[in-house]
Formats: C-alpha cells, structure tokens, sequence
C-alpha cells in the first residue's frame, strides 16, 4: 500500500499524542525500531497508521506496509524531523526460534561458495515479482535462531545458526533477482548425516499431527503435504521440530542440533487442539456480549459459512441477523480491516458500486468504490499472496441486500462462484507516472466470505433461484421465549467484547472452510429423489450443484456436532424449500406432500397438522415436542407457508 503523502507533521504528533491516551495496541509494539518523542520511545508504524485517521479519517492496515531503514514509513518519519533509533538488543525478545529455508542449490552458484552460500547465510529479495511481501519473515528473524535448511525440494541437509539479523542490501547482480534484497549472516553450519528426506515427514502416517501443527502456525507445505509455493522461510514450531527430531531420531540414533534444553516430552498435541476452531467458545462470547442466539443458529451459521461462502441471512427486521454476521466477523478477526459492512441502496443498478469502474475521463484513472468493497476484496488476495494459502477470513456484509435487484449489481460475484474466472476491472496500463493499486481483473478469494441480510416488505424485490441456488439461506424467527429472555435479561449489548476473541482460531477456521469432503449422499437418496420428484411438479426442483452443496453442508454440520436426522433437515430448510414460492392453488397441493416426507406416519397430515395450524389450534411449541416429525425445522416451515398461502392466497420461503 502506499502511505498517502497528505500526511503531515501535526497528524503524526496526533497519532503520538493518540498512543499516550490509549496505549500501544496489543501485539503492536516495533520489534526492531523506535520512534524517539520528547523523550518516549513510540512504535514507528502505529504512528503512520495512526496519523492517516487525521490526515484521511481512516487508520491505514499496518499489515498493509512496511517498517524498516529506507521504507516509506521511515521516511516520512524522518523528512518530518522525527528521530528513529534502533532498540537495545536486551529491549529485543531473546526466545530463540526455529525456522526452515526451502531453497534450491544445484546449479546456484550463490548458493554453493561465497558469502551468501547455504549455511553461511539466508538470503532473499524483498518482494515477489509482482509486489507482494512473501518474504517478510526474514524480518522476524534474530539473533541466535536456528536454521533446518530443506535442499532441492527433496532434503533437510544441515543446521545452521543466526549470526546477524537481516540487512537490506542488493540481489545477485546479472540475474532475475538482482533487486532489493535480504540478508542473514549465518554460523556453525552442522550436516545432518544422514539427511532427512522430506518423504520421512510429509507422508500419510504423519498426516493428521502435520495439519493440527498447520492448524496454528504457518508451515512450509500445503493439505495435500506438497510443498508450498512461495514459502522460502517459515517457522517451525516445537511440535514440527518435534516431528522432524523424531525422524532423525530414527534414522541417526541422535537428536538434532542445536536443540539443547528443548524437552521434546513435553510437547503434544494439547496446544493444537485448545486452537482448533470451536463455534461454542463464539457462542459463549456472544452471549456475554449480550446477544440471544440458539446454539442452533450459530451452528448453522458456521456451517452454511464453510459450505460455501455465500450465505444469505433472512427473517423479521430486528431479529439479529445483522448482528450475528457482525458478531462472528468481528471475533473472528484480528482487526477491523478484515471485515466490512455495506448498506445496500435501492439505487444499485450495475456493479459500480462493488466493484468501481474506469474514469472516463481521466483514462489512467479507475474510481474504487468508496465503501470500501474492492480494497476489502483486494486485501483478501494479498493474504493468500503473501502466505500462498489463505490464513486469515474476510468478510464481507451486504445489509438489505434485496433493497435492489441482487442479479444487476452483483452479475459478476454470481458468475465468478461457479467458474472461477476473473472478474475483469479494467485494461489501464500503469508507467512510470501512474501507480495504479487496482489489478486488471480480480478472482473471488477463497478466504472472502460473503453474508447477505434480507427483509421482505413492499420496498424489497424477491430473490430469483440463480441467487438462491449459489447460497444457504437462514431464516431468523423470534419465539415468545426469544422475547422473554430477552426482556428479562440485564445485560446491556456490548459488541466490543467480541473484538478478536477468536482471531487466534482463524487459521483453523479456514482450514475448516477449505477442506475437501467427500460429499455421499447415499444414506439421503431416498429422501432426496422423495423431494426433488415433488418440486419438480411446481418447477422449484434442484440440480448437481444444489445436491452436491447439501453433502458438504450435512459434512460441515456434522464436523460441528450436529447428528442425525438433524443433518438433512436443515439441508432441506436451507437449500431445498427457498425457491419454493406460488399461489395458494399452486402450494396447497404440493405443501402437504412435502410436508408427509417429514413425518414418519403422514396419514393424517391435514387433519392432524396442517389445518390444526391454520386455524392456531397447533403452535410451534406443538410441534417441536412431537415424536412423529423427523424434520422439525422443515416441517415447521412448510406449515407456515401452507399457512400463509391458505390465508393470503400467495406465500413463499421469505416472510416478513
């Protein structure tokens, strides 16, 4: 990103004089440098990023640029007449760290003689080909860490130690990498003998540890344990050291190197498993938070969010469902630059106001929309850029999503779900003179979650079964002991218990979301053709994609401990009865149908149910307590809408 250059001295001393008032922020300390300020010591990058919300009236992502001696960050520091100091060496962490370099030797001259060859140091450019920081954790490294140094793609040959820190220098010259550059003075270079072969680690049998270990740390390989592209330093963690030291272990009769006073018996799996992804502990944060949310829901959340990241939340206004999207991206992440909430206006007739569009009258211009939308999804692709696996969520939350016609503005997000393609932006050359930050055309990153609230009135238009085909579809309904509960409760909403609560998880909630499963419907098959068959008839039936999206959804469920029939009743809730909508002639003749596949002894459904409903001698509470309904939420839905189609003349899956 690039530091705006309206930014002054008087908002610099601001962003100071912010930093007395409320302190450092959490995690946000500078490792290496100080600013020096009427003789305090303040972090340089919390300064700028500060000093942009009394420049521009937004603090600026300290993710998004970077500190250090010739950066833009120093720099403005510095020409506005501030001091910058390295700290003292005991100021720095002294935990000594592990780290594995994949590099490649054979035919590197620089890697087999001279001062930047394998053991005697680390070195790197500073960005990729294309600006992105995949090498930023030559940054972290200090003093006293130690290297494994996997060779070719195929061995862990020896260990080295860090002499030195990383200085900015030059490439290679007369080569591809002769720009800005990383290095990292090593010593006390030790070969393994023998080596370890990668095949030793990243095989089957140590399948599961290696991705609990993937669920908390970045690593150097991906989930099928093919190495990561991309990944030139990484960390290892005790447990990954302890991994590896076990193979060795094996192969030599010896421990590695320089692992004196790491107690290996004491490192398990317990660590990995308090950081797997837990939807309870959201619960439990949200309810201190002062929000009524059934286990249910937040489970079905959860799950429709790693079915597929499109989901559409809809129901009464006021019953929450703003809210809970809010909630969970806002626990979930580590900062407010990773989710976004959009009011939709009823004025949206095309894609500009998501994605922006090019100046026609500046051509080397291209207008980002102001809301933000683009820079959230452009900020999701640079996380997976720069950690070549996605390892952080993005949400992004469209409120009263039907206010306009969902198909005109968002054609393009549609499209892109299923294809993959790139959505194109447009075909601005950037030289010399123009720095353009926007890409020619952008895929949907997979770590961009997408959640639309939904109200029905006479000023929202209906969904059509294109939008609700590629989502799952939540409704939100208050029972009178919803609003009990919640007159006779004393705690007050404060949403800001939740901020970053749960961003330690967000690792393994992508893991999560990312997984392939394996999507058999076979112990559904019945039940299914049951449903398809019926909703053919009034033209609301389902293809592949739908059937293949409820295995997953019944998998991601079932990950999240929900359990039998459970499992195909919210599918059918949340996939199937949506596009059901018509008239009452249409609906009275298909809804008991539909509503017999829920029950386990439908021959008296009408006598016995439907009409009972109708006429309110059966409640909601009825039928939640009856042993005959196998699909307690399906069926409750299906006799609402008989109900409104009876009484109305006309009823569909959204109700006011």
């Amino acid at each position: 990103m690039t530091i705006p250059s309206n930014i002054s001295k008087e908002h610099l001393i601001k962003a100071i004089e912010k930093i007395d008032k409320e302190g450092i922020p959490k995690d946000a300390d500078s490792k290496y440098y100080d600013v020096v300020y009427n003789g305090k010591n303040y972090p340089p990058k919390v300064i700028v990023s500060y000093a942009n919300i009394f420049a521009n009236g937004s603090e600026i992502n300290r993710n998004s640029f970077s500190g250090g001696i010739d950066t833009p960050c120093f720099k403005l520091l510095e020409e506005n007449g501030f001091e910058i100091i390295q700290k003292k060496m005991e100021q720095v962490s002294t935990t000594k760290k592990y780290w594995i370099e994949k590099t490649i030797v054979t035919g590197r001259p620089d890697r087999n003689e001279g001062e930047r060859a394998l053991g005697r140091a680390l070195w790197s450019p500073q960005k990729s080909k294309d600006g992105a920081d995949i090498y930023k954790n030559m940054r972290s490294v200090q003093n006293g860490d130690i290297v494994l140094h996997l060779i070719n793609n195929k061995l862990i040959s020896g260990i080295s130690v860090v002499k030195k820190m990383a200085i900015e220098t030059k490439g290679v010259e007369n080569t591809e990498w002769g720009g800005p550059a990383y290095l990292i003075e090593l010593e006390k270079y030790t070969a393994l003998y023998p080596p370890i072969d990668r095949k030793d680690i990243l095989n089957e049998g140590n399948k599961a540890e290696l991705l609990r270990i993937a669920n908390f740390s970045e690593v150097f390989f991906n989930s099928k344990l093919d190495l990561r592209q991309g990944a030139y330093l990484t960390p290892c963690s005790r447990e990954l050291l302890t991994l590896i030291n076990k193979v060795y272990f094996k192969l030599s009769a010896n421990k590695l190197p320089f692992t004196e006073g790491v107690n290996f018996n004491l490192i398990t799996s317990d660590k990995m498993d308090q950081l797997r992804f837990n939807f309870e502990s959201f619960q439990s944060k949200a309810t201190e938070a002062g929000l009524i949310f059934s286990p249910q829901l937040i489970q079905r959340f959860v799950a429709s969010l790693c079915t597929k990241p499109f989901v559409i939340c809809s129901g009464l206004s006021g019953s929450g469902k703003t809210k809970l999207a809010q909630a969970f991206a806002q626990w979930i992440t580590a900062d407010e630059s990773e989710y976004l909430i959009v009011p939709v206006g009823a004025d949206w007739t095309n894609r500009e106001p998501l994605l922006g569009y090019p100046n026609a009258l500046q051509k080397e211009e291209y207008v980002s929309p102001e809301n933000g939308v683009l820079d959230l999804m452009i900020r999701a692709k640079q996380n997976i850029e720069n950690t070549g696996v996605p390892t952080k969520p993005y949400f992004l939350i469209l409120d009263e999503m039907n206010l306009s016609h969902v198909e005109r503005y968002f054609a393009d997000f549609l499209s892109t779900m299923e294809s993959g393609d790139s959505i194109p932006l447009h075909k601005i050359m950037p030289d010399a003179d123009n720095e353009l930050n926007i890409p020619q055309a952008i895929k949907l990153p997979k770590n961009l979650f997408i959640i639309g609230t939904v109200n029905i009135d006479e000023t929202t238009y209906m969904f059509s079964p294109k939008v609700l085909d590629r989502a799952n579809t939540i409704e939100f309904r208050l029972t009178e002991k919803d609003l009990e509960d919640f007159i006779a409760s004393n705690i007050n909403l404060d949403m800001n218990l939740l901020k970053t609560q749960g961003a330690n998880m967000s690792e393994s909630f992508m893991k999560m979301a990312l997984q392939e499963t394996d999507n058999n419907l076979k112990s559904t098959e019945a039940d299914l053709i049951l449903f398809f068959t019926e909703l053919k008839k009034s033209g609301a039936e389902f293809g592949y994609r739908t059937a293949s999206e409820i295995g997953r959804l019944m998998y991601m469920l079932q990950q999240l401990g929900e359990t039998g029939d459970n499992l195909l009743d919210i599918a059918i809730m949340q996939k199937l009865l949506p596009k059901l909508h018509g008239s009452r002639n249409k609906l009275t003749k298909v809804l008991p149908v539909l509503g017999g596949f829920c029950l386990k002894d439908n021959s008296k459904i009408k006598e016995d149910y439907l009409d009972k409903f109708v006429s309110n001698n059966l409640t909601e509470v009825n039928l939640k307590a009856d042993s005959n309904i196998r699909y307690k939420v399906s069926f409750e839905k299906i006799c609402r809408m008989y109900k409104n189609a009876v009484e109305n003349g006309f009823a569909s899956y959204a109700e006011a």
